[in-house]
């Protein structure tokens, strides 16, 4: 393309500081160095992790440099890539993605685990792997959120943090398997193994909760049971399979023991995704003594949840989840398929298509519990 090489200029919306609304302002994304890949972000979704890191920076979520471009949730095409990227070229279809998967690492070959740490500490902390962001602002640098930074028109992301995908697919609807749908469906199907004819709970029903209740009714579980304090929300987590759904506040005793009773003796999968650790408790104390296993989704960094030792012993599995268990750049490819094929709900997760200068309105809606996606389009912003 006849930007290849060249600074561009785009707009992007700059968290400026925490706890403060997003500043739509004009940035220079630099060229891509060696193994990076510039693409031009066509849609992105706006996760409730966006929100977390920037509203609960510094308490829930560790803080981050500032001042930083949000976003991991995205789709877009290659404009050009840099030296040695023998993948992708300009014009292929791409999903940036905030976990890497390099093929070479202990991890990327093993089948027990997609926790790939290529470029990991620099990605976390904002940068690329030469210590730098793509990014910059008003002559300062600007940090890439998880080395993705979605919340702006054009971003360089590492090569073994982008999966090519198949021409035909709508970018405004497969965006979202860059984080909440790939997590959820990847925590029941992937990481929990949920069981045919099993019974099942969900905390939260939120992109990633009924992401979770999709993919415990893909593998035909029996009972579904969706957890959340806003009843509005059930509806649509029928609408995904869900057989039954309790709100908390309607009840005089823990949920926990509620979940308990309602199948006597505890579910057989309980999945948290909500990213509380008293939730996360609750979620190991609602599943079946001997067999019950609880798959954590959502996401935290805070320190500790609290797990009764005897709960474990007595034959309970605790597990962790990070994007679903998926292998990033090997597996997205074949979610996108899934959809492709029918197989996989997307566009049932949208409720609002809003423009980048809406990007404060879209987190409005998140954290008023009215929207379950909201995506952004950048083409035209």
């Amino acid at each position: 393309m006849a930007t290849a090489g060249q600074v561009i200029k785009c707009k992007a919306a700059v968290a400026w500081e925490p706890r403060k609304p997003l500043s739509i302002e004009e940035v220079d994304v630099a060229p891509p160095k060696a193994h990076e890949v510039r693409i031009k972000v066509v849609a992105t979704g706006v996760c409730h992790t966006d929100w977390k890191y920037l509203y609960e920076a510094g308490t829930a979520m560790k803080l981050r440099p500032f001042p930083l471009v949000l976003g991991h949730e995205a789709a877009g095409i290659v404009e050009s890539v840099g030296p040695q990227v023998t993948q992708f070229a300009p014009g292929d279809k791409v999903i940036p993605l905030f976990l890497p998967f390099c093929h070479e690492c202990a991890q990327c070959k093993s089948s027990k685990t997609n926790i790939c740490k290529k470029n990991w500490e620099n990605t976390q902390a904002g940068v690329l792997a030469d210590g730098t962001s793509r990014i910059s602002c008003r002559g300062q640098q600007v940090y890439q959120f998880l080395g993705v930074s979605s919340f702006c028109q054009y971003t360089v992301v590492p090569d073994t943090s982008l999966a090519k995908i198949e021409p035909s697919a709508p970018l405004d609807k497969v965006c979202l398997l860059g984080c909440g749908v790939s997590t959820g469906y990847g925590a029941a199907v992937q990481t929990g193994k949920v069981e045919k004819d099993s019974t099942c709970a969900v905390f939260g029903l939120g992109a990633v909760g009924l992401a979770a209740v999709m993919g415990c009714k893909a593998v035909m579980a029996k009972r579904i049971i969706g957890v959340d304090i806003n009843p509005e929300k059930f509806e649509k987590a029928k609408q995904f399979g869900a057989t039954d759904c309790i709100n908390p506040k309607d009840y005089n005793k823990p949920i926990q023991e509620v979940l308990v009773e309602m199948t006597n003796g505890g579910v057989d999968y309980a999945l948290e995704c909500v990213g509380r650790p008293s939730i996360m408790s609750a979620a190991l104390e609602s599943t079946r003594e001997g067999c019950g296993t609880c798959v954590i989704a959502g996401w935290t960094e805070a320190d500790t949840m609290s797990v009764q030792i005897i709960k474990i012993l007595m034959g309970r599995t605790l597990k962790g989840t990070y994007f679903g268990g998926w292998k990033s750049v090997k597996d997205v490819p074949k979610l996108v398929e899934k959809y492709m094929q029918k197989k996989l709900k997307l566009d049932e997760f949208i409720t609002h298509n809003l423009s980048l200068g809406q990007i404060n309105a879209a987190f409005e809606l998140l954290t008023n519990g009215q929207s379950i996606r909201t995506v952004i389009s950048l083409e035209d912003s």
